[in-house]
């Protein structure tokens, strides 16, 4: 994943959208997305030109939120943290999202950073889109194929998460308690017990 895949394009629907039917190793990124998603189909919206919006086309693997979250994290510099199980973080403000949706084959990850501008109450970076999209092929070269010790073990220390307390609902269920640590697969473990999907709010 060396950049040499990448597409580059102005307003699409939403960059998860394109890459889907392209090879493995491609990169695309957009100016704009006019249906930008984020989980549980949540809206993903930025004015044109003020985001890193790009969805990389890769193998599937159970950590590949955690790892693009590291990889992510790590290319957007020391202040960045991680909200399990998917947001980037700068202090309490949501900067950006990680965006995974697998099909039979492949893995579709999308990463959305906000860079000059953001809704209200959360974070920018304002940092150059083509320097740091450099920074996160390079990241994501690093963390996709990494041991999934090693991806967890950095996870842990770029959390933003771990040894708080925490809301997290699933479904129509909500459960409040101590979020001790990650699982071997990436769930979160609250007060004992372990979420491999739900929604967090940090309490």
């Amino acid at each position: 994943m060396d950049g040499a895949n990448l597409v580059r394009l102005g307003s699409v629907t939403s960059t998860q959208d394109v890459a889907r039917d392209l090879p493995f190793g491609s990169i695309v990124v957009a100016d704009h997305q006019s249906a930008g998603r984020g989980r549980h189909d949540r809206r993903w919206e930025a004015p044109a030109g003020t985001a890193l919006l790009v969805s990389f086309v890769l193998e599937r693997n159970p950590l590949l939120s955690l790892a693009a979250g590291v990889a992510a994290a790590q290319a957007c510099g020391p202040a960045v943290r991680l909200k399990w199980p998917n947001d980037l973080m700068v202090g309490d403000q949501k900067l950006g999202g990680i965006l995974v949706e697998a099909t039979a084959d492949r893995a579709i990850c999308g990463v959305g950073i906000n860079l000059t501008a953001a809704p209200e109450g959360a974070a920018m970076l304002n940092q150059p889109r083509d320097e740091l999209l450099a920074q996160l092929i390079t990241a994501m070269d690093e963390w996709v194929g990494a041991p999934p010790e090693r991806v967890l073990a950095r996870w842990r220390e770029r959390s933003a998460t771990l040894g708080r307390r925490v809301r997290i609902d699933v479904g129509h269920k909500s459960t409040e308690g101590l979020a001790e640590d990650l699982g071997p697969n990436g769930e979160l473990i609250v007060d004992g017990f372990a979420f491999v999907a739900g929604s967090v709010t940090h309490l």
